[in-house]
């Protein structure tokens, strides 16, 4: 089995064609690929329940940079980089030292091109995710985001030839109807202008939706990327993606807080902030550190499965947030909410199911075929 291992790398190298997605069925039996995709899994439902909950605690104790919260959901990127250290470099040989003289220009600007779009593109949801958060309760506000899947499932069948099952249609009308009944949720009362108010929350609302849609659609686009452009799939490659993205997001964003003024207030809101200025700082590294997690398990898990099965393992957050926001900020959950949220992981669950019949098909296939040829050697 070893042997057959290696002849089928050798091939994938050689064709410079990798297979991913039989690589994925085939190593979905590999402990060591069970225990990559499972820390994965954890680095995104513990990144991005702590951040979410993190942010809402930063503008209900005083805080009201949009750009500052959005810089602390990308800047995080170097923290990444003592990484690149333990990452072994394969040896090159002359040949193949030529071949990628020849061939470095255009491949710079293919990755260019794409770090810089992903990066903008990143930078864009970020800010939008940042109003959202500031406009709506926690708890709202994670409910309308379950919608990404939604998005994601229209983004993957242009880009990623995801196809539309029943069950998949049916998560869509789920999730769609859930974040509808959510516009009619009532304002807090503890707003001192009703029409502010109800303005805010329109607002919150329709960042939060485009901030979703954003998101789905970088997700579907780095998987595009991994299979048509970069076409390797190693932890280094990770690495690249979430530090290159990262960069160029926050370049954008540092331009839009100098740009707009906003560092000017920086001082003062630290001074100003109810839980002290030590509470600001740790807020915000806690933040910054929650989101890099997050994004590192993202990526990581489109690599390892599909951009789908990430934004899965996203949405799985759905029922935690909510109740977390009950417990720490007093979020009211009312009727609405509840039938909102009892929607939402009725989609969340039929979209997963779709997924294990998909992962289940490679395997029944497989024992089809070991079948038919033990059958086949029997009669010979």
């Amino acid at each position: 089995m070893e042997v057959e291992s290696e002849t089928q790398e050798l091939h994938i190298h050689v064709n410079d064609e990798p297979e991913r997605k039989l690589s994925t069925e085939k190593r979905s039996h590999n402990y060591s690929w069970r225990l990559r995709v499972s820390l994965y899994v954890i680095l995104v439902l513990a990144g991005e329940t702590i951040a979410t909950l993190l942010g809402r605690l930063y503008y209900d104790k005083g805080g009201n940079s949009i750009w500052l919260e959005t810089l602390v959901q990308l800047v995080g990127f170097p923290l990444t980089l003592p990484c690149y250290y333990y990452i072994k470099h394969e040896p090159s040989s002359k040949t193949s030292n030529n071949l990628t003289k020849k061939t470095t220009s255009s491949s710079f600007l293919k990755l260019s091109l794409v770090y810089i779009g992903l990066g903008l593109l990143a930078a864009g949801h970020s800010v939008l995710y940042s109003f959202g958060l500031l406009y709506l309760p926690v708890s709202t506000f994670s409910l309308i985001s379950a919608s990404q899947l939604a998005f994601n499932a229209v983004f993957s069948y242009f880009l990623n030839s995801q196809k539309f099952t029943p069950c998949i249609l049916n998560s869509l009308v789920l999730l769609t109807t859930s974040s509808t009944l959510l516009v009619i949720q009532p304002e807090p009362e503890s707003s001192t202008s009703n029409s502010l108010s109800k303005y805010n929350y329109v607002i919150g609302y329709i960042c939060a939706i485009g901030g979703s849609a954003g998101y789905s659609l970088v997700l579907s686009l780095t998987d595009y990327a991994f299979e048509k452009i970069l076409k390797k799939y190693t932890f280094k490659a990770i690495l690249d993606m979430v530090t290159y993205q990262s960069l160029v997001a926050t370049c954008a964003v540092l331009a839009g807080l100098f740009g707009s003024g906003g560092w000017k207030m920086l001082r003062t809101e630290m001074e100003e902030f109810k839980l002290g200025q030590n509470s600001y700082l740790l807020i915000n590294i806690g933040s910054m550190i929650s989101w890099q997690a997050c994004w590192i398990g993202s990526v990581g898990l489109i690599l390892e499965v599909s951009s789908l099965f990430s934004n899965v393992i996203s949405t799985l957050c759905l029922p935690v947030v909510p109740v977390l926001a009950v417990v720490f900020f007093r979020d009211e959950m009312s009727g609405i909410k509840l039938i909102a949220m009892f929607l939402a992981i009725w989609g969340f669950v039929s979209y997963a199911y779709q997924h294990y019949i998909d992962d289940s098909k490679p395997e029944e296939e497989e024992e089809k075929g070991t079948q038919e040829d033990n059958s086949n050697n029997i009669q010979d």
